[in-house]
């Protein structure tokens, strides 16, 4: 940096700029889209939109929470489905095997009764 440039400043030249420069902003009227960026969102102004958009996440949160439980169920009334066919089909085995096996068993009843 050249030599004319150069200069030395102390902390409180560059504090006491920066409040003055800011009570000046302050001070001065002006316009909410100003104070806006100088203050910030103010609370009342901002309020019920935010509470509107609490509500609604709210809303979504528990349709969530529901829907997860529906999926939930689905999946175990699919389970129970499957198992339930399951079992019907080894039924209607068990219940042909025993069918089968009881005309066996009547035919060899009857041969065995034509014999005595």
């Amino acid at each position: 940096m050249p030599p004319k440039f150069k200069r030395h400043l102390n902390d409180d030249e560059v504090t006491g700029s920066v409040k003055s420069e800011r009570r000046n902003l302050l001070e001065e009227d002006s316009d909410e889209e100003e104070d806006f960026f100088l203050r910030g969102p103010s609370a009342p102004r901002f309020g019920p939109r935010n509470d509107k958009i609490r509500h609604v996440q709210n809303q979504v949160d528990e349709v969530i929470d529901v829907m997860q439980e529906n999926i939930t169920k689905v999946i175990e009334r699919g389970e129970r489905l499957d198992d339930l066919q399951d079992k019907s089909e080894s039924l209607s085995d068990n219940a042909t095997a025993f069918s089968n096996r009881a005309k066996q068993l009547r035919r060899q009843m009857w041969w065995r009764g034509c014999k005595v």
